[in-house]
């Protein structure tokens, strides 16, 4: 069914706009009229661009402001206010304007016939597939409350683990950012003093110095240079980045890294059990769950396995063993999905298992933090050491010369 962008006025006179699915002009502003609104523009959205794009793509929506709508969406649903009044009173007293005003028009689909997971599918860039099909899931099982709640909690652990992850970089990325900065000042702007005082004394320079001197009037004369060079790089990674090869590439390079890559390996398989366990608890089929799975793995290389993984399911063999034949997920992730399959309580070993695994990453960023600022320290210490070397090695020289 193709989707329309429209734009019209309510009985005030106040002008609103959004997209709506129908299968004729005519139907979307018949559907308005009904609504009472009366439709001044109406275009279909051109093949190959989703909707919801168009209105987001200068909007900014924070996962802070997501994650209160879930939890104050799933609150309301089951506390058994109906849909449209929940969906209502939230437009009302969201402060994010964009979001309040994807929400009202959510709520116009709504009320023009379409069902709740129609109508947030349309903003495909605010609300995950995760969340739309577990909300299908829900309105054809009739558990809509329950399923809510479930991705309300899943969302919120989720940032709870992207948080602590934030936090646990943030001090040595900020000690290092600062440190470069004062090094860069130091190389480019007092040591070619020293430098020159030096070298008009007829003090030979000694090879740390006479390194740094001309690091630091390369950087301080070709500047611009260096900094073109940096943003192209940047730009060529970025790119090669967001191809399969360079995503599966750097994935697999973020995983080899010591101590991190241990990091990286537990978020995933966390967020790819919770997933997982979420979907299925909300009653979406296990091959629709693996392919959503693919999609947030948030990880090429576990993307790629999830994939496989879909194969084996799909000529009807279990879980448990594919995960193995993998090689990727450890031993007691693959015994306990093991176990949970023979029980008939798959999501619930599913949700045990991302768990233990979000007590494991604290314990992770806990050490990885005890671990890297001491790095830093002593990369700093070493950078100092380096600048003070080749600031006092000539003034030793300039004595012996003064002595003779």
């Amino acid at each position: 069914m193709p989707i329309y962008i429209y734009k019209a006025r309510d009985s005030t006179g106040r002008a609103v706009s959004g997209a709506m699915e129908a299968r004729a002009r005519t139907e979307l502003i018949d559907k308005l009229n009904s609504m009472g609104y009366m439709a001044t523009k109406v275009l279909e959205a051109r093949p190959g661009i989703r909707a919801g794009s168009i209105f987001e793509r200068f909007k900014r929506v924070k996962s802070e402001d997501m994650l209160m709508f879930y939890i104050q969406f799933s609150n309301m649903i089951n506390a058994g206010i109906p849909i449209l009044a929940s969906l209502s009173t939230l437009a009302n007293q969201i402060e994010n304007k964009s979001l309040r005003d994807i929400i009202s028009n959510v709520t116009r689909q709504i009320e023009g016939g379409s069902a709740l997971s129609q109508a947030l599918a349309v903003y495909n860039k605010i609300f995950p597939r995760l969340f739309v099909n577990m909300v299908k899931a829900g309105e054809a099982s009739g558990k809509l409350d329950g399923v809510l709640m479930r991705y309300a909690v899943f969302f919120e652990r989720h940032e709870e683990v992207k948080q602590k992850a934030k936090e646990a970089l943030f001090y040595p990325v900020i000690l290092l950012s600062f440190g470069i900065a004062v090094m860069l000042f130091i190389v480019t702007f007092v040591i070619p003093q020293f430098a020159q005082i030096y070298i008009k004394a007829g003090v030979k320079l000694p090879v740390p110095t006479f390194i740094v001197y001309n690091a630091g009037i390369a950087v301080k004369n070709f500047w611009h240079w260096i900094l073109v060079f940096s943003i192209a790089l940047f730009i060529m990674i970025k790119f090669y980045s967001q191809t399969p090869g360079g995503m599966f590439l750097l994935d697999t390079l973020k995983l080899r890294i010591p101590i991190a890559g241990s990091l990286y390996r537990k978020v995933a398989i966390s967020r790819i059990m919770r997933t997982l366990s979420t979907l299925l608890g909300s009653g979406v089929p296990i091959l629709e769950s693996l392919d959503i799975t693919e999609e947030v793995a948030g990880n090429e290389v576990f993307g790629r396995t999830i994939a496989d993984v879909r194969k084996y399911v799909e000529r009807g063999e279990k879980l448990a063993q594919p995960l193995k034949i993998s090689g990727e997920f450890p031993p007691d992730v693959v015994q306990m999905v093991s176990v949970g399959e023979e029980s008939g309580n798959l999501d619930g070993m599913l949700n045990k298992i991302a768990d233990f695994y979000d007590m494991t990453i604290n314990y992770t960023i806990k050490k990885l933090t005890t671990i890297i600022e001491p790095i830093f320290l002593v990369i700093m210490g070493c950078m100092v050491g380096i600048i003070m070397a080749s600031m006092l090695m000539p003034i030793f020289d300039m004595v012996k010369t003064l002595r003779h």
